[in-house]
């Protein structure tokens, strides 16, 4: 059930890593818009900005139905396409009245807008996949042997869905009835509900799980859709000071706090090891301020040092609480960086943006001295800290050997796949944004020490067979070249 749900959620970033798009054409829109109401140019971008938002159910069903698929094959998100649009149909407000006779105003809140509720769009894209992994290479008899194989997904899925309708008739309304209370007792805690979700979003990030938890306040799934309404940008969609409470205290954070506690970090390195921790933390804390991508940082420590790590999900709830009390208002399209904070500085949704700099810069500050402090008082095993692995070289020796390497990530690629025991013991190599999910025959066979060698961030093992090497932005290059070495 934990790999399924870490699968899950790499499957989900596919379809957010569309929200860019959607955040600097709906962001230049606005930012017309804010200087010349009524500008065609800025009505046509934003125009084009909200059309990704308003379809985002969709790219769930078929992002996360060719994600979950076992060979990535065009036909699953097909598969993923006429689920969704199946289900969709079978359970709008005019389909459901019909089919219990009754006047469409008696329907069902729960039923209202399903076209572009999220969760139907997951729901319909991880059957979806079940359907397309069990029929793709199914042969039926001669006369009906055109509808085999691949031809044959699409047609179990749209069948498959039609009895997912029916359950959906029955069972929505009461799951969309506790979603409802679970999202209303959060927000109507008000800036300490915001405080509380920053917390477990965080906590939540080992697990791959946070996605979860993210859709309830992103996205359209119970109606806050924090996202799609502030980059919407119409005082019609929120409340100014309300909409973008779940987002805005995450800029400190991702742009102030945590550099500054990988700053923290490399001072308190041994001196022999600066040197690594330096290219580490350094790469690490320009991802994080600039696009918001954390994983880097957070999984260098997040193992090491997991006290640490609540520590920071404890300062994370507490930015989004200070955040929301006070209803300095920001948001993003993809992560809260210095790119989508620039981009909906603008937006006019937008509530004293500008105090989210000066909270970032307190931010800093508490990050770096009380990581500094907890981890010398604690002597916490914080990269550049821990203690020599049997055949780890130090980093003097390392580097003049690094030096002469024609391709770092054919080495390091090298190295990692040795670690995780070749091709005797590997058996799937995928990956996702920052990490390289692996699956092996014995995890007693993996060398850790040898993996961690490569001065990678954090070794990760999920379960019996699965471990994760959090590699950083770099992962796709150095997943190929461990795909070159397999046979």
């Amino acid at each position: 059930m934990k790999i399924f749900f870490q699968r899950l959620g790499r499957s989900i970033m596919l379809p957010v890593a569309v929200l860019p798009a959607a955040a600097i054409l709906a962001g230049i829109g606005n930012w017309i818009l804010g200087f010349s109401e009524g500008n065609i140019a800025g009505t046509f971008l934003l125009n084009a900005g909200t059309s990704i938002l308003d379809n985002l159910a969709v790219l769930f069903a078929v992002g996360i139905a060719i994600g979950l698929s076992k060979d990535k094959h065009g036909a699953a998100a097909l598969s993923g396409l006429v689920g969704f649009l199946v289900l969709t149909s079978l359970i709008s407000v005019g389909s459901v009245a019909g089919l219990k006779g009754i006047d469409p105003s008696e329907v069902n809140a729960a039923f209202e807008g399903i076209e572009g509720n999220v969760f139907m769009g997951i729901f319909a894209g991880v059957i979806s996949s079940i359907m397309y992994n069990r029929f793709s290479n199914a042969k039926l008899p001669d006369a009906l042997a055109f509808f085999s194989g691949k031809r044959l997904a699409p047609i179990m899925s749209a069948a498959a869905m039609v009895v997912g309708a029916a359950v959906m008739i029955f069972v929505w309304p009461i799951v969309y009835s506790w979603l409802v209370t679970f999202g209303t007792s959060i927000s109507d805690l008000g800036a300490i509900g915001a405080g509380l979700y920053g917390f477990f979003n965080r906590l939540l990030i080992p697990t791959g799980l946070h996605h979860a938890l993210n859709s309830v306040f992103w996205f359209d799934t119970i109606g806050i859709n924090d996202i799609g309404k502030f980059l919407a940008g119409s005082a019609g969609d929120g409340i100014k000071g309300i909409t973008g409470r779940y987002q805005a205290g995450f800029f400190p954070i991702m742009m102030f706090g945590l550099p500054a506690a990988a700053l923290a970090m490399y001072h308190t390195a041994k001196t022999s090891r600066k040197k690594t921790a330096a290219s580490l933390m350094l790469a690490a804390a320009v991802a994080s301020f600039l696009t918001g991508v954390t994983e880097p940082l957070e999984f260098s420590f997040m193992f090491l040092a997991p006290a640490l790590y609540v520590v920071h999900a404890l300062l994370t709830g507490l930015s989004l609480f200070i955040a929301a009390f006070f209803e300095w208002t920001s948001g993003f399209g993809f992560s809260a960086g210095f790119v989508d904070y620039t981009l909906s500085f603008v937006n006019p949704l937008a509530n004293q943006p500008y105090m989210l700099l000066v909270q970032g810069l307190v931010f800093a500050i508490i990050y770096y001295f009380l990581f500094r402090f907890l981890i010398v008082k604690f002597d916490l095993k914080t990269p550049g800290r821990e203690d020599k692995l049997e055949g780890v070289k130090e980093e003097e020796e390392n580097e003049s050997e690094n030096n002469n390497q024609e391709d770092k990530f054919a080495v390091m690629g090298a190295q990692i796949y040795d670690g995780l025991g070749g091709d005797e013991n590997v058996t799937a190599v995928d990956h996702c944004t920052t990490r390289l999910r692996v699956e092996v025959k014995d995890m007693d066979k993996v060398d850790q020490n040898k993996i961690k060698a490569t001065n990678v961030p954090g070794i990760n093992i999920v379960g019996k067979h699965s471990i994760q090497v959090i590699v950083g932005t770099s992962v796709q290059f150095v997943a190929d070249e461990v795909n070159k070495l397999r046979k």
